[in-house]
C-alpha cells in the first residue's frame, strides 16, 4: 500500500469525505501527518513549508498532507517524500458555484452584495471586484486552489493543464465519487475496506435550489478557467476508467456501496446523516458556516460495543475534530 500521499483538498468538491478516509488509514497505521497549526495552511495565501506544524528544514518528511491549502509544488516537496502520490478532486463549476454561493455568502463580498444567486448571475460584474479579500471564493475557485495564475491566454491555459497532469497522478470527480474511490484504491494498492467512507460536509436535503440550464451555463461561463480545468480532467478520468474496465468498475462500485450501507446501518442512528442540531455529541457535530447552508453530520447508534463504537466514531468524526485528534496524537495535549 502506498503511504506517502499528497491530497490537494479543493473547496466544495467532496474533499472532506476523502480526508476522513485518509485520516483513518493514517491513524490506523501510525503514519505522520503534515498538519496545519490551526485548520488550514495559511489559506488563501500560497502554501509554504513552514506552515506545517513541526516542520524543520532537513528534518524527516511526513507521510500524508491533506488539509486545505493553495497549492505550491516547490514548497510541498520540502515537506513530502519524493515518491509521494499526488491526487485531488474537482467538480462541475455549475454545481460548485451554487454551493460556494450558499457556503461562503458571509465571507465573499461579491456574494454578500448580491440579493440572490439569480441576481448575481444576471450581472456578476456588478458585484465582483477582482482581488477583494474573500472574492477568490466567487470565481474560478478550483483554479485558485491549484495555485494557477488567473491571467492566462488560451495556449497558456492548455500548457498549465498539461503541467498539472504531470504532477497529479489522479484527479477524482465529485459527481462520480464512488468510481473515483475505486480508481484511487487501485492506484494506492489499498484494501477495499479502507475506501468505505460516509459523506462529510453535505448540506441539508432540499436546501440547494435546482439550477436551471441557463444558470448552469452562466456559472460555467463565469468560472471559465474552472470549466476548462474540469473538462480537461473529466476526459482524463474517463480514459483511466476505460483502461480499468467498465464491468469491473461497476462491480467494485457496487461492493463499495454495499459495504458503506452496511456500516451506516450498523453505526448510525437513523442510518444516515442528521442536522447538526440533532447531534448531542460535540465531538461529532460538524462546523456550521456563517452563511445560510446547514451542514449535516452523524450520531452513533446506542448500545454499540466499545471497540465497534470507536470504529464507528472515526467514520463519523468531522474533519476539524479529527484533525485535533491527530494533533494530540502527534504532539501531545499542549504540543507546538
Amino acid at each position: 500500500p502506498r503511504t506517502h500521499l499528497v491530497f490537494l483538498k479543493t473547496h466544495k468538491t467532496g474533499g472532506s469525505s476523502v480526508v476522513n478516509l485518509l485520516h483513518r488509514f493514517g491513524e490506523a497505521r501510525g503514519l505522520r501527518f503534515a498538519l496545519p497549526h490551526r485548520y488550514q495552511f495559511g489559506y488563501p495565501a500560497t502554501f509554504r513549508a513552514e506552515r506545517v506544524k513541526g516542520y524543520q528544514p532537513g528534518g524527516p518528511p511526513f507521510d500524508i498532507i491533506c488539509h486545505h491549502m493553495r497549492f505550491n509544488l516547490t514548497e510541498v516537496q520540502k515537506v513530502m517524500p519524493n515518491d509521494s502520490f499526488y491526487f485531488s478532486i474537482v467538480r462541475d463549476p455549475a454545481t460548485l458555484g451554487e454551493s460556494a454561493f450558499a457556503y461562503y455568502r458571509a465571507v465573499a463580498p461579491a456574494f454578500r452584495r448580491a440579493p440572490s444567486l439569480a441576481a448575481f448571475l444576471a450581472s456578476p460584474g456588478r458585484f465582483y471586484e477582482a482581488g477583494a479579500r474573500g472574492n477568490h471564493y466567487a470565481r474560478n475557485l478550483q483554479w485558485f486552489d491549484f495555485g494557477l495564475p488567473s491571467s492566462l491566454g488560451a495556449k497558456e491555459v492548455a500548457a498549465a493543464l498539461a503541467e498539472l497532469e504531470q504532477v497529479f497522478a489522479l484527479v477524482l470527480l465529485a459527481e462520480h465519487f464512488d468510481e473515483s474511490l475505486v480508481l484511487l484504491r487501485e492506484a494506492l494498492c489499498w484494501p477495499e475496506e479502507a475506501m468505505a467512507a460516509f459523506a462529510h460536509n453535505g448540506r441539508l436535503s432540499g436546501s440547494a435550489p435546482r439550477l436551471s440550464p441557463t444558470q448552469a451555463a452562466r456559472l460555467r461561463a463565469w468560472n471559465n478557467l474552472d470549466w476548462a480545468l474540469y473538462a480537461h480532467l473529466n476526459r482524463s478520468f474517463w480514459r483511466r476508467a476505460e483502461a480499468f474496465g467498465a464491468t469491473r468498475l461497476q462491480q467494485e462500485v457496487a461492493r463499495l456501496r454495499q459495504h458503506r450501507h452496511a456500516l451506516a446501518r450498523r453505526c448510525l442512528r437513523g442510518g444516515g446523516p442528521l442536522p447538526a442540531r440533532a447531534i448531542a455529541d460535540g465531538r461529532l457535530r460538524p462546523f456550521q458556516p456563517p452563511g445560510r447552508a446547514e451542514i449535516l453530520g452523524y450520531a452513533l447508534r446506542a448500545g454499540l460495543p466499545p471497540a465497534e463504537r470507536e470504529r464507528c466514531a472515526r467514520l463519523a468524526t468531522p474533519e476539524l475534530q479529527y484533525k485535533d485528534i491527530l494533533d494530540r496524537w502527534q504532539f501531545g495535549a499542549g504540543g507546538n
